[in-house]
Formats: structure tokens, sequence, C-alpha cells
């Protein structure tokens, strides 16, 4: 038992570089939020500090999740993800994966607007994949302007100047597929079909 502690206990540290890089916070925007200092986090998440319930309940708050998803506990049977939505500027995110490194798949919900933005390009490591469900998405990526409609995809890599948004008063849902470290999807074409007998081939 105090072994399988230990191993959730070591776990919580890497769970926690994780949540806040998924939401691309920074230590100091994190000890804002909790009142831990950023010496402490970064002790936590390097694992150089042993986490505690004072210190993981305000941040499993700040992060969105339960102390369980936090720690890693031993699932109770309940065969149900229960992911919690993230909002940030305006946007919702529904992480749809749960697994720390490796592709990040989410669903985002992005309001429309009658007076759209201005554009505010940024840059990071990584590589994105979307798929548009609902709505209409403005994607600028780097010097050309897009809008995709429902069923179009789009890929990029993240290093290159992008910004996306509702492209009009409607809201805007997609799925998007994020490998931080440039990991790309995998896309495989449909295996060519034999032709009929009397058809030409393509």
């Amino acid at each position: 038992m105090d072994d399988d502690l230990n191993q959730a206990l070591d776990a919580v540290g890497p769970r926690l570089r994780t949540l806040r890089r998924q939401r691309e916070t920074t230590l100091a925007d994190l000890s804002t939020t909790t009142g831990i200092s950023v010496s402490t986090l970064s002790r936590l998440e390097s694992g150089a500090r042993r986490p505690t319930l004072e210190l993981l309940l305000p941040l499993a708050k700040a992060h969105g999740v339960t102390l369980d998803e936090l720690v890693g506990a031993p699932p109770t049977g309940d065969p149900r993800i229960h992911l919690r939505p993230v909002t940030r500027h305006g946007m919702t995110m529904l992480p749809l994966t749960r697994r720390a490194g490796g592709i990040q798949a989410y669903k985002l919900v992005i309001p429309g607007s009658s007076h759209p933005k201005e554009p505010e390009q940024q840059t990071h490591e990584g590589y994105e994949w979307v798929y548009i469900l609902n709505g209409r998405l403005r994607l600028v990526l780097g010097d050309r302007d897009l809008v995709l409609n429902p069923g179009e995809a789009a890929e990029f890599d993240t290093r290159v100047p992008h910004w996306f948004g509702a492209a009009d008063a409607e809201s805007v849902e997609f799925l998007s597929l994020f490998g931080r470290q440039g990991e790309r999807a995998h896309l495989r074409a449909r295996p060519r079909t034999k032709p009929a007998p009397g058809e030409q081939p393509d």
C-alpha cells in the first residue's frame, strides 16, 4: 500500500506540469490564482516538494480537476470519464484525452461576434490539426486569411504566427489535435479499389 501511495504522489508533479502547460499558464499566474509561491509550485512540479492536501486543493480548483484526477486515484468501477471544460479568453475547451504527453485532443467552442476582434497572432512550439463541426472558423496563418466551413480541416506548424476565431456572429465548434512537441496527425488515404470488369481504373 505504501508503494502504491508513493507512486501516486510521485506522479503528481509531472501531472501538475502537464496540466499547467496544457492551459498555457505560467508559474507566476498560477501562484497568483492559488496563493502558493512560485518556488513551491516549481518544487512540486519537479518532485522536490512532497504534495500535501493543503497544496493540492487550490491546485485542483485552479486546474478544474478533482483531487482524484490530480493524484491519479485508482478507478472505482465507474467507466465514465468526467472531463471538465476550461474557459479561457472567451473560448471553451473540453479536453478529450487524459494521458500526459503526445498528441492531445480537444473540442473547442468560440462564441461568434458581430464586432470581431482584430487578430493577434501568436507563435509557440507544436503542431495543430483542426476539423470544423459547426459554424465557420477564421484562421489567420502568417499572411494567409482563411475561412473554414463544417467538414473542412487544416493543419499547421504553430511556430508560424497564427490566430483563429469565429468568422461571423455564429459560434464555431471544432475539434483540435495538438502535439506540443511538433507531433503531426498521421492521415491514411483509403485503399485503392480494383475497378469492376469493364471499368477503367482511376
